[in-house]
């Protein structure tokens, strides 16, 4: 699975703020957030940002950590692209129904640039645009 340069996005602003640059983007929610944040919101929240800037190619990763049950809701409500650990019970039958649907399970989040970090945003053209500076 080839990614493009990973985001962790912790809110709409943030979001869109990765978009915003007009880059292909892995938009990639905080680490576990299907338990705290859940399935929709993740949908909403990327649906949000992508009608703010919809000319920007982003693929969407949710992290469910070992939540299984929390990836297969997340299934049934359209967001196809996820992490969920190796560990996680039925690990493997979440990640065949995730490609059945288009979509794949990863085993652990791709290094990513964390919006939550000081001045991330100052970082983020760099991040997702290597050797365009």
């Amino acid at each position: 699975m080839i990614l493009h340069p990973a985001v962790i996005v912790h809110g709409l602003a943030d979001a869109r703020t990765a978009l915003a640059v007009g880059a292909r983007v892995t938009l990639l929610s905080a680490p576990g957030a299907a338990l705290y944040g859940g399935c929709l919101w993740w949908r909403e929240l990327v649906r949000a940002a992508r009608l703010a800037n919809p000319g920007t190619e982003a693929i969407d990763v949710l992290d469910c950590a070992d939540a299984s049950g929390l990836a297969m809701a997340a299934l049934r409500s359209d967001v196809s692209r996820l992490v969920l650990w190796p560990t996680a019970p039925n690990q493997r039958a979440v990640s065949q129904i995730a490609e059945q649907a288009g979509g794949f399970v990863l085993d652990a989040a791709p290094v990513a640039l964390d919006m939550k970090r000081q001045n991330a945003a100052r970082h983020l053209h760099d991040w997702l645009l290597p050797g365009s500076g």
